[in-house]
Parts: C-alpha cells; sequence; structure tokens
C-alpha cells in the first residue's frame, strides 16, 4: 500500500492505494498517523483507492482512530468505496467511523464540533478474545461490542484466565496466534473444557472484513443460542 499526504489547511489528506491487510500495509498505516500526530491534529483518510481491506486491516484503523482520539485530534474517512462501505456496515461501524462523500466535504467537516455518535450502552453476552494480534482484537472487539456483546480482549493466556476464574464468559473466542508456554497453553486448553470455543483460523484474518465478520456474528449467534448453549 503507498501513502500520499498532502497538507490543505491545516487538515492533512492521505490518500492510500492498494490494500489494507495484516502485516507491513497496516503497519505502515499506524506509523504514518503516529508520525501525523506529532504535529497535525485533524486528519481524513481518501480510501477511493483501496481495493481490499482484510479483518486485521480493518482492525488497525480501528486503531488508528483510537490513536487520534487519545491524541485529541480528529479522523475522518472520504471517498470511501463501497465494498468498504459494506464491510463497515456489515462490522456495524458506520457509528464508529465518520466518513464523506469527498475531500472537500471532509475537510469543511472540521469546521463543526467533530463530535461523532456515541456508542448505545450494550450489555449481552460476554465474549472472551484472545489472541497474539493487536489489529485482530481490536477488529473483534468494535465488531462484538456493535454487535451487542460484552466483550474482553487479551494478547496473553494468563491475563486470559484470571478473567474467565473472575468472570466467567459466555463464549471463548480464540484467534489463529495464541502464544504461550508449553505448560500454560496446556492449562488454558484444561481451562476451556467448561465453555463454548469459537477458534479462528489463519484464513480469518486474510478473508474480506465484512464476509469474514458477518460468518463470525453467524457463529457465535448459533453457539449462544438457548438451544446450544
Amino acid at each position: 500500500m503507498s501513502l500520499e499526504t498532502r497538507l490543505v489547511g491545516r487538515v492533512t489528506i492521505v490518500r492510500c492505494t492498494g490494500r489494507i491487510v495484516a502485516g507491513s500495509e497496516s503497519e505502515s498505516l499506524r506509523d504514518h498517523i503516529t508520525w501525523l500526530l506529532h504535529d497535525r491534529r485533524a486528519i481524513v483518510l481518501h480510501l477511493g483507492d483501496v481495493g481490499f481491506i482484510d479483518s486485521s486491516g480493518l482492525g488497525s484503523m480501528v486503531r488508528v482512530l483510537n490513536m487520534t482520539r487519545r491524541a485529541n485530534a480528529e479522523l475522518k474517512l472520504c471517498n470511501v468505496p463501497e465494498h468498504i462501505h459494506k464491510v463497515l456496515r456489515t462490522a456495524n461501524l458506520t457509528m464508529v467511523f465518520e466518513s464523506h462523500e469527498s475531500e472537500e466535504i471532509a475537510i469543511a467537516a472540521f469546521r463543526g464540533s467533530g463530535a461523532t455518535a456515541a456508542a448505545p450502552a450494550l450489555a449481552g453476552r460476554k465474549v472472551l478474545c484472545l489472541d497474539h494480534s493487536d489489529d485482530l482484537l481490536a477488529y473483534l472487539r468494535e465488531l462484538l461490542h456493535r454487535a451487542g456483546y460484552d466483550v474482553q480482549t487479551f494478547t496473553r493466556v494468563a491475563d486470559a484466565m484470571v478473567l474467565m476464574r473472575v468472570k466467567r464468559p459466555d463464549l471463548l473466542l480464540l484467534g489463529p496466534d495464541v502464544k504461550g508456554s508449553p505448560d500454560m497453553l496446556e492449562a488454558f486448553r484444561a481451562a476451556c473444557a467448561g465453555f463454548p470455543v469459537i477458534a479462528l483460523d489463519r484464513e480469518f484474518t486474510t478473508r474480506d472484513a465484512g464476509e469474514a465478520g458477518a460468518g463470525l456474528l453467524e457463529e457465535i449467534k448459533a453457539r449462544l443460542s438457548p438451544n446450544t448453549v
């Protein structure tokens, strides 16, 4: 993926071209926004030339958005292709990302309050997600939270096991990259025996983010239905 940056008044336009996927593409986007946030507070991501985004890439965008908010900055999207709009709709993220039809409209939007719609208060079934990838966890956290689930995410097996004892989850969602010592992983497998478990394969992280998310939500719904719990 290539990134072309220019300044329009006080607004920084970042035009993304290519694919936003797991690996160097997602890392380059995060690194670039991190660099911009040293002195920029109004950023627009132009996505018109993005041909594909997977779940890790979408998770990376969520992390980028959170980074800007922590820096008291604003990030908006513009020229979002229909296939990415579909991904955002499927993942229930249209209320998370503020998007506009053109650069001009996005730039003008910074003149307002910049407030985004607040997420609804959600108190659904408890899902614990575990994986080594922060990008994948960011995607899963937003996807499930927007679908009404109470989500906890962890990169460390030991931390996940603590929560499993303290706050019993209704479902364990395991990513394809769960890491730990052999003894820790054996103890974790034993602890999982008392819970419904969904294990994601590596193809999940490289599939179209919308399709992957929709399929996962259906699988979770089926596993947590009264007839299967």
